[in-house]
């Protein structure tokens, strides 16, 4: 209690907060770990600073700190940890856009959908766009790598991310990169902190690469008799190009949307392909074309192409939904397993007779064009014998995606809902380099401790 008393006295009134309710707000993410502690105390910092100074008292003191940013995580990355603190960077929003330099330097607390309005008013445009964009954090897409709908042409955060600065576990504030577009100085540290999922740091400004707005875009929606007929499409198509959006819905996932929030999706279709194209000119006509006949080879049963902005994005919004919807459905287990895209169908496939074998529900949404999928394990958690069929598939997912040559996790990031499934995708090898990294930045351990390794 002393200890604690020392934290609350060296930062402003109202910062640090021990009250019983709050600390059971700050327990979870979005993920609803069932392994989530309790902290000690809830630090919702105001700039960088008041972050050190924290992170400095857990250093003297031994305390594990938890990062959050907006609390929308799926893998419980910033699960609470009994006996520490859970640190928020919620209260640091600053965002200022340089339009000469083309960046914005923002705080971790500023979501993701602040920066692309932002962005807007100059021009320009912050591509990484995750499902979640209008509630996530810049700093929680950071710390997860996040993609998003928009990835298979424009990339994830860490093709934007120019400079970092980032407290480290003994309350040092370190700044790598800047404004440069191009910087090999040293070794690359930077890209070491993207992902990270707060383990080896804490980031407390980001410079984000901004690019000049795209063109508005194409829209085709395609209907099929199934999933693998969808997925089948997607690999035809590319084999020749990178539409500026390739997403895909299954029948279970359509449906649930319809119920959750209705916009006239064809509840028969076995999946549906939402592609998009901001290509300019004539070829976006090219690539429409070509996409419109890879689906109809594929055995589309009806395909709606517009080239109206809000009809298209009224099926990008039914995409987007999909989380929400299900969660109606009952508890989740969220999956994020990916695969190289030739191998989609197979992926996606295997996901299916998962779930006949376990007789458990999984809606499945992806971002198709990239061969990253989402599983969405839904299982009624006042009944042990359904929570235990959905673990049993939401392991068997995770090595189905091992075994494709894929990976456990294409963006949400492993947390600790996936930690034992990682050094399977990794190997001995990998995974003690990565212990020694972590040892290195963090010899006590305190920074997340339990997550990721």
């Amino acid at each position: 209690m002393d200890a604690l008393a020392e934290l609350v006295g060296s930062l402003p009134g109202g910062v640090v907060s021990t009250d019983a309710a709050t600390l059971e707000n700050y327990r979870f993410d979005w993920s609803r770990d069932t392994g989530a502690g309790t902290p000690v105390a809830v630090v919702r910092a105001e700039d960088a600073g008041q972050v050190q100074t924290a992170v400095r008292w857990a250093a003297a003191h031994g305390v594990p700190v938890v990062p959050r940013g907006a609390g929308s995580g799926l893998s419980g990355g910033s699960s609470a940890v009994d006996g520490g603190i859970v640190l928020s960077l919620e209260r640091m929003r600053a965002i200022e856009v340089d339009g000469d330099c083309q960046v914005a330097v923002v705080e971790p607390g500023a979501f993701n959908a602040e920066v692309k309005t932002a962005a807007r008013e100059h021009g320009l445009w912050y591509p990484p766009d995750p499902s979640s964009y209008e509630i996530c954090s810049i700093g929680g897409n950071v710390a997860t790598n996040a993609g998003g709908l928009c990835c298979v042409k424009y990339g994830v955060t860490t093709d934007y991310v120019l400079g970092l600065d980032v407290v480290l576990a003994d309350g040092r504030l370190i700044t790598l990169g800047g404004k440069r577009i191009k910087d090999v100085a040293g070794l690359s540290l930077l890209k070491l902190f993207v992902g990270s999922e707060g383990t080896l740091g804490i980031v407390t400004r980001a410079i984000l690469r901004l690019v000049p707005l795209p063109l508005p875009p194409a829209t085709l929606v395609a209907s099929f008799p199934s999933v693998g007929a969808a997925a089948q499409a997607v690999v035809a198509v590319r084999r020749t190009m990178r539409p500026s959006m390739m997403e895909l819905m299954d029948q279970a996932s359509i449906n649930a949307v319809e119920d959750h929030a209705p916009r006239g999706l064809d509840r028969s279709a076995g999946a549906l392909l939402v592609v998009q194209s901001d290509a300019p000119g004539e070829a976006r006509v090219a690539e429409i074309t070509t996409v419109q006949a890879a689906c109809e080879a594929a055995g589309a049963t009806e395909v709606v192409v517009t080239d109206d902005p809000e009809e298209g994005e009224m099926f990008v919004s039914a995409r987007r939904a999909a989380f929400p919807a299900v969660e109606a459905r009952g508890s989740l287990l969220l999956e994020d397993v990916g695969a190289p895209v030739p191998l989609l169908p197979d992926l996606l496939a295997a996901v299916a007779e998962i779930g006949l074998r376990h007789d458990v529900e999984i809606p499945t949404v992806a971002h198709a064009g990239d061969g990253n999928t989402h599983p969405i394990i839904v299982y009624d958690a006042a009944d042990p014998a359904s929570e235990a069929r959905a673990r049993a598939a939401f392991d068997d997912i995770l090595q189905a995606a091992i075994r494709l040559g894929g990976t456990i996790t294409g963006e949400h990031g492993v947390g600790r809902t996936k930690k034992s499934a990682l050094p399977d995708q990794l190997g001995e090898d990998v995974m003690e380099l990565s212990r020694r990294i972590k040892d290195a930045l963090d010899p006590a351990g305190i920074l997340n401790p339990g997550a990721v390794l």
